[in-house]
């Protein structure tokens, strides 16, 4: 078995587009999820670049993808990466591909000098939880996260001139 964990390339963006829906369907809102191929070349390969990712190959095959960005801590003065997705197919899960994507970035942090790597997790998903844990992750429970968007979003904008 022959595992390659590289950086996207341009034509990742179909396997990786596939990978999104199939974590929108695994976290029950596939209904919300309409990112396109064309969307996340662009985020990919566009200017400006919006989205960085990875790809794990397991023989060749697309077995798992992960899409971050750098973020920005104000109280350290230095970049971080968040990970916005990370998904492992399931006919390669328990394999640590997750965990190896994981180190990954934290690889790319150490090198870049960053500070940080930060994601959120669904709280009935306890697989990647206990993963999570087991990498050295620290809740963030004293946080709350907040999103505005659609409609909302929208109507925020408008109260502007």
């Amino acid at each position: 078995m022959t595992e390659v964990i590289r950086r996207v390339r341009p034509g990742d963006e179909t396997e990786l587009t596939a990978m999104i829906h199939e974590l929108a369907e695994f976290e029950r809102a596939a209904d919300q999820c309409t990112v396109t191929e064309n969307q996340l070349r662009q985020a990919l390969f566009g200017d400006p670049v919006t989205v960085n990712g990875h790809i794990v190959e397991v023989d060749g095959q697309a077995a798992a993808g992960a899409l971050w960005f750098t973020n920005f801590s104000t109280w350290d003065g230095v970049a971080g990466i968040y990970l916005e997705d990370l998904y492992v197919r399931p006919q390669f899960r328990r394999r640590g591909l997750a965990r190896k994507i994981l180190a990954t970035l934290a690889r790319e942090c150490v090198e870049r000098g960053y500070s940080r790597l930060t994601w959120a997790v669904l709280d009935w998903n306890v697989n990647a939880i206990a993963l999570y844990d087991a990498v050295g992750g620290t809740q963030q429970s004293d946080w709350i996260t907040y999103r505005v968007s659609g409609p909302e979003l929208s109507a925020l904008a408008s109260e502007l001139p």
